[in-house]
């Protein structure tokens, strides 16, 4: 197994909509009915995020088993949050969006932090009340709890922030 993670291309969308569907159906089969309806994320959503050159694949053996969105601050949903607030908010940060993978795939997220931090380390990251695995792996990988940040549509998110450990 060779895993990649690279920017996506449009070539990939199709590859990266069925990674999309099953992350959805393990939301599903999990209990998380609320988060990724109506048909988000689109293919224009995926498409945006690739025109801003955040969008990026994980790759084993030039399969697309992986997808998630690596973008810079300023994230216009995270100007408002509720609770402690960011552990810091005057520095730039990146925030990650639209983690997902195939269910037989394993150590995802683990290598989409190591990809992240390596080029950021202040990353900031939300998920819905209900993603118990995304709210796992969160706190799993040093994220601390910030408070409740609101999208444009008014649906909360639990929003969380890692910082460089400081000498």
């Amino acid at each position: 197994m060779s895993r990649i993670i690279r920017e996506a291309r449009p070539e990939d969308i199709t590859q990266i909509m069925n990674v999309v569907a099953a992350a959805k159906q393990i939301m599903r089969l999990s209990g998380n009915m609320h988060q990724w309806i109506d048909g988000y994320p689109s293919e224009d959503v995926i498409a945006h995020d690739m025109e801003m050159g955040g969008g990026f694949v994980v790759t084993d053996d030039d399969r697309v088993v992986g997808y998630f969105a690596f973008l810079p601050s300023p994230e216009p949903t995270y100007d408002y949050i509720e609770g402690d607030g960011w552990l810091d908010d005057t520095l730039p940060y990146h925030v990650v969006h639209r983690i997902a993978s195939y269910p037989d795939v394993h150590h995802i997220f683990n290598d989409i932090m190591g990809f992240c931090f390596a080029h950021d380390p202040n990353i900031r990251i939300d998920t819905h009340r209900d993603n118990a695995i995304m709210r796992h792996n969160i706190v799993k990988h040093g994220f601390t709890y910030c408070g409740i940040i609101y999208l444009a549509s008014g649906d909360e998110r639990l929003a969380y922030q890692k910082l460089p450990l400081t000498p």
